[in-house]
């Protein structure tokens, strides 16, 4: 069962993201690609440290899984800073290898840290 959950969470996952890029042209498309997994990384904090008496194990695995998995991309994010790079954009690329890390473990903490105190 928990494996169809995370299937079905993961379609939906990768359907936002893929409904979300498409939104955007081309040259936004790297920043759309921040934007969702800094969103990712914040629902995943959020997730963690929900209690177990609001969440199911299974749930919660769906949703860290499969719809926050198919929806965040870690693939997409090291191609196009090796792309910026090749282009002769470093400083682009650095930017958003920065913006990438450094904002995926702010937006995790400030996700994970602000669901622990509401719900303590």
């Amino acid at each position: 069962m928990t494996l169809l959950l995370v299937i079905a969470a993961g379609s939906v996952g990768v359907a936002a993201r893929y409904g979300l890029s498409n939104l955007f042209h081309a040259s936004a498309l790297p920043w759309v690609t921040v934007a969702i997994n800094l969103a990712g990384s914040f629902l995943l904090g959020v997730l963690v440290v929900l209690p177990n008496d609001w969440v199911s194990e299974q749930v919660r695995i769906a949703v860290g899984v499969g719809l926050l998995g198919g929806f965040t991309t870690f693939s997409t994010f090291s191609v196009q800073a090796l792309l910026d790079f090749e282009s002769g954009e470093p400083g682009r690329a650095l930017v958003y290898i920065g913006l990438s890390v450094i904002g995926g473990l702010a937006a995790a903490a400030c996700g994970y840290y602000a669901t622990r105190w509401l719900t303590a």
